[in-house]
Order: C-alpha cells, then structure tokens, then sequence
C-alpha cells in the first residue's frame, strides 16, 4: 500500500502549535485514501541540511517523500532585515551569499531524497505573518528569493511542487507568524493529498498543487 513521508521542519512537525488539534499528519491521514499510510519525518526547527538525517529513518515500505524545508534557513540570516547599507548593491550582494549558500543546501538535500528512487515532491516557504506590516513585507520579498531556489530546484528535476504562499493565504492559516494552524494544517494536508494520488510521477512532468 502506498505510504507518504513527510520530511522537513515544523511546517509539517506542528503538533506542538495547535494544541490538542490535529497535526499536519493526522489530518493528512484522514484525506488519504482508505489503506493509504502517512508517517512523520520532519522535525520542528531542521534546516535543509537535516533532512538528511530524516532519510536515515526513512520506512523500508515508503513509497512518497514530501518535503518542506527552508523556512529555518531563512530565520538565520533574519537579521540582515535590520542591517543598514550604504548601497542598494550592497544589500543585493548580502542577499546573493544567501542565496547561494541557500542554493547549495537545498539542491545537495534533493538529491539525497532523490537518491531514495521514490517519487519526491517539494514544498515553497510561506510568508510569515508578523504582526508588524513593515516586518512582514520586507520578510515576504526576501524570501522570493529562497523560493525561487526551490521552484527552480523542482522544475529543473521535474518535480512537482505545492507552493505554500497559495495554500497558506489566510492569517487563520498560522498558530503563530512562521507555524501553521489546524486550519493551515488542514489546507496543507489537502494538498499534499491531492498531489500524491492525482500527479503522475512517471512522466517526470513539473505541476504546482495549490489545493
């Protein structure tokens, strides 16, 4: 029977954000189909580069890997939002090491979940919903960059894609601004959902799944 594993950070591993609510697992478990199995890999606060610890642990029986990761990558280096700067290349120039670094991380993570032999999908960074507007527009564009890592990681691979910016577009959708809520949680498992029983991974075919 096919069995999806989750793998990345708290996006999925939120069960301490919602309470006595269901996590991101249980619900995707309820969307399923009847003898479809979901287990939990990621772990809350990862960054990209231990997901392949996650891989270690992989059930011998998996049969889909879903990752969302990077959120934390770009918490580290959220204080380049405070930074001052003689230039507007400067700031372009700090955010170009980011991005490389970021770059690197991701695409040495995918191919060790690619390396697995089993159809893989991945996720994009949502916007965090800091209560300060000014907070979170600066957060929202610097983190296009990150995102436009990932999307090119998928697309260039052939892997489809749930781009969380899409799916996680309500302020109800988080427990707090970088965790998702039951409701966020809710949307994220009926997407995933969709993606592991509607996309053909045999074609090697790039599709963004929204919900």
């Amino acid at each position: 029977m096919p069995h999806v594993v989750l793998l990345g950070d708290s996006i999925f591993d939120n069960a301490a954000y919602v309470a006595h609510g269901p996590d991101v697992v249980r619900q995707l478990r309820e969307r399923l189909p009847e003898g479809w199995r979901a287990t939990l890999n990621a772990v809350d606060g990862a960054v990209t580069s231990g997901v392949e610890r996650q891989l270690e642990r992989l059930p011998q029986d998996a049969s889909h890997l879903v990752v969302s990761v990077g959120g934390n990558d770009a918490l580290r280096h959220a204080g380049i939002l405070e930074q001052g700067a003689c230039s507007v290349a400067e700031v372009l120039d700090r955010i170009s090491d980011i991005r490389e670094e970021f770059e690197h991380d991701y695409c040495t993570m995918l191919e060790g979940a690619l390396g697995q032999n089993l159809p893989t999908a991945v996720c994009t960074i949502y916007e965090a919903r800091f209560p300060d507007q000014q907070r979170r527009r600066l957060a929202a564009t610097a983190l296009t960059v990150l995102n436009d890592v990932i999307t090119r990681a998928a697309f260039s691979r052939g892997l489809p894609l749930v781009d969380l910016r899409l799916v996680s577009n309500e302020d109800a959708d988080f427990a707090n601004p970088i965790e998702p809520s039951v409701q966020g949680g809710a949307k994220i498992a009926a997407a995933i959902a969709a993606l592991v029983v509607e996309h053909d991974s045999a074609g090697r075919r790039s599709v963004v799944f929204v919900g």
